[in-house]
């Protein structure tokens, strides 16, 4: 009985050495053809902003083409269940705005995918707090004015949730309204960019939205900020206060990763991972980063992991506390 137990014992780690010898050998000789990124969201937002620069550089350091693929709409789903469904080869990356992520479980109860089950998490990039920007013409000049002017035109401003209804941009004007006793409209859109042209062209009144994609429009004078939802001051923008300086404890932002489709095996994800960080403290991607005024941040696959699972539960009550319904 004893030999038999021990044949069966050496077997199985010898089955076992075996899937790890070609998972590292997968690794080592990965990758091999292009590469994939989606970007489940319209060009011109942060989350294509970041891919397109990552992109280049993982081309420069593997010499393998990189391919960035918008695949817009649903707050993002359509492009993650694409990913979430891919082969699991590393070959198919997701990169967006993974609030948005965490907040689908709770705002679609069919969702089609988990992110935790379907969709392995690689790391972070980048926070990109939110700017708090309105059309020109709007009477306000700081977010206590707008406070004041909004309630004096109760139910008649319209903020566009840049990225749909439920998005991280849409709760953050959800979270904003209630703690200031604002009674605004809600314009959805499906991307960024889209919500940005309409903010400019005066057809919406105002919107909070991630500085990669939004503060150039301040620069060119096309947009008017009043706050930024960092919990400090940022040190491009000095001048600029936070929101929580008006409303105390208020942040927000968008929070840009990178995941693959589960089941990719895990020397992948990790030379994966160690590229990208190498990438996100190059100078001049930092540099980018901050002309923007992005913050990079990077961590573990487990890390993030574990902070996906973290927003999955704090975005589910505030979607259930205040009734909010995808459209």
């Amino acid at each position: 009985m004893k030999k038999i137990v021990a044949l069966l014992t050496t077997a199985c780690l010898g089955v076992l050495g075996s899937g790890l010898a070609s998972a590292q050998d997968a690794a080592a000789g990965y990758p091999k053809k292009p590469i994939r990124i989606v970007v489940p969201f319209p060009a011109g937002g942060t989350s294509d902003v970041l891919a397109r620069m990552v992109g280049q550089k993982l081309n420069e350091a593997w010499g393998q083409p990189v391919i960035v693929e918008n695949r817009s709409g649903a707050n993002g789903n359509i492009g993650a269940d694409l990913v979430a469904k891919a082969e699991a080869d590393g070959y198919t990356l997701l990169l967006m705005d993974v609030g948005n992520l965490a907040i689908s479980p709770s705002l679609y109860p069919k969702l089609p995918f988990s992110p935790t089950a379907n969709l392995a998490p690689v790391t972070m990039l980048a926070y990109s707090p939110h700017l708090l920007v309105t059309y020109p013409g709007l009477p306000v000049q700081s977010v206590k004015e707008l406070i004041a002017y909004a309630k004096t035109q109760k139910g008649k401003l319209n903020f566009a949730a840049a990225a749909g209804t439920g998005s991280a941009t849409h709760l953050a004007g959800v979270l904003f309204a209630k703690e200031t006793g604002i009674d605004w409209g809600y314009i959805p859109y499906k991307g960024g960019a889209q919500a940005i042209t309409d903010l400019v062209g005066g057809q919406v009144d105002l919107t909070m939205n991630g500085m990669v994609a939004t503060y150039p429009h301040v620069k060119d004078g096309k947009l008017k900020l009043l706050a930024v939802s960092s919990s400090k001051r940022l040190p491009q923008l000095p001048d600029v206060p936070t929101l929580s300086e008006t409303v105390p404890g208020f942040v927000s932002g968008s929070w840009q990763g990178v995941m693959t489709p589960a089941g990719v095996p895990k020397p992948i994800i990790n030379k994966l991972n160690a590229e990208l960080v190498r990438i996100v403290k190059m100078p001049d991607v930092r540099e980018k980063m901050a002309a923007q005024g992005a913050e990079p941040r990077t961590n573990t696959p487990d890390e993030f992991g574990a902070w996906l699972k973290t927003e999955i539960a704090q975005w589910g009550k505030v979607i259930a506390d205040a009734q909010i319904k995808a459209e």
